[in-house]
């Protein structure tokens, strides 16, 4: 009976083993993917080698050891004689909006360039100790990052004072494979919208690159001296989860993967009354505001467009930004399957839901709302009650044109 039971009680980690691994899978391994980054590193230093090196990064500019990029090209003697830096600035501490100002980088002393305050595209004299410009910040797949817009800023910068411009290539976390939402015209482009693309594009940065150089985007039509160094292992049909690589925030209020499939949903609300969840646990996940009849506006949601989407009532108090401290009513919205959520459609939606069910409580900044989205009719269509259906089918043949005209621009295979 003892050995019986000393047999059995020897066999229970072996059991909890093969629980565990039924239950969260297998141990993860080295990323699938190895980014731009990466490979410069390994295998193409050539490009930067015995050069001056001003470098536009963020905390997302790292390794797959977790190193910023940055520090390593330091630490291998590369001369990196300036950094610039984005919305959130080079370490990513700044809030959403919050001017960035000029400094020296606390671990290496380089001096920093903002360009996000008074200037935002690099200037002469900012360039004047720089060869070549280097680009590597990973993006979240949607328009309105401002992040695209200093990309094409200091490549305008690049072809203007004739030097090299280096795209370090990383994934589009939503896939290269979906495409959502109108193409922004002229009229409305704006540092949240700078190339005339839909909101969620399918195009990995340095294919964006391409094609914003290839189709004459720049200022003026000027071409930058471009070169992109590809990723290898990644394909169109890849979402972040699949990548195997470490989720870096790329900006405060993104903190977590799946965002990135919510925030072009949610992020319209920037131009509303309504809370899209800062000073959260969960921001753009968590929508509502002290006006919001919870049951009623989750109701209106879940009977419109729902593919891909979870959502759920739930009540909150905004750390920052609009309502804080203040209890507010709204939902939790989730993706729950990438491939049959269309995030725009879904965001027109949660406006559509909001207009009517919040009537004169809800304010919208129209134009704001217009930069946003890239359609300045929706918001009157959907007071019109007009459904997210009908107002995304305005948006197809510009879509399908955007789609084929990007196909010559693709760099990685679809699967």
């Amino acid at each position: 009976m003892g050995d019986r039971q000393a047999a059995h009680r020897a066999g229970e980690p072996a059991v909890i083993l093969l629980l565990a691994l039924l239950i969260l899978g297998p141990a993860p391994g080295p990323p699938r993917v190895i980014t731009g980054a990466d490979v410069l590193l390994e295998r193409r230093l050539s490009l930067v080698a015995g050069k001056r090196v001003g470098l536009i990064t963020n905390p997302t500019g790292r390794l797959s050891s977790g190193e910023m990029l940055l520090d390593a090209l330091v630490r291998k003697g590369v001369n990196v004689t300036a950094l610039f830096g984005p919305e959130h600035g080079i370490r990513g501490t700044s809030g959403a909006g919050e001017t960035v100002a000029d400094s020296l980088d606390r671990e290496t002393g380089i001096p920093v360039y903002s360009l996000y305050g008074p200037t935002r595209k690099p200037t002469r004299a900012m360039l004047e100790h720089v060869d070549v410009l280097v680009y590597d910040m990973q993006d979240v797949g949607a328009r309105f990052y401002t992040f695209l817009s200093t990309m094409g800023l200091c490549m305008e910068a690049a072809a203007e004072q004739g030097l090299p411009f280096i795209v370090l290539d990383r994934p589009d976390p939503l896939g290269g494979d979906l495409t959502d939402g109108p193409v922004l015209p002229d009229s409305l482009r704006s540092f949240v919208g700078m190339f005339p693309i839909p909101v969620v594009y399918g195009l990995t940065v340095g294919e964006l690159a391409s094609m914003a150089n290839g189709e004459g985007w720049l200022r003026r039509g000027e071409r930058a001296d471009l070169t992109v160094v590809r990723m290898e292992g990644w394909t169109r049909s890849m979402r972040w989860m699949q990548t195997g690589l470490p989720w870096y925030p790329p900006s405060p209020n993104i903190r977590r993967p799946g965002t990135e499939s919510i925030y072009p949903a949610t992020c319209y609300l920037e131009a509303t009354n309504v809370s899209e969840g800062r000073g959260t646990g969960d921001p753009f996940h968590i929508i509502g505001a002290p006006f919001v009849p919870a049951g009623r506006f989750s109701r209106l949601l879940s009977a419109g467009y729902h593919d891909g989407i979870a959502v759920s009532d739930t009540e909150f108090v905004p750390g920052e930004s609009k309502y804080r401290g203040v209890r507010c009513r709204g939902v939790h919205i989730d993706a729950v399957s990438d491939d049959s959520l269309r995030p725009v459609r879904a965001g027109v939606e949660i406006l559509s839901a909001l207009v009517h069910s919040c009537g004169d409580s809800l304010h919208v900044n129209p134009k704001g709302l217009a930069r946003l989205l890239g359609d300045a009719e929706a918001l009157g269509l959907i007071g019109q009650g007009r459904s997210s259906g009908e107002i995304a089918s305005r948006w197809e043949r510009g879509l399908q044109s955007f789609r084929e005209k990007s196909k010559k621009y693709f760099a990685y295979p679809e699967r």
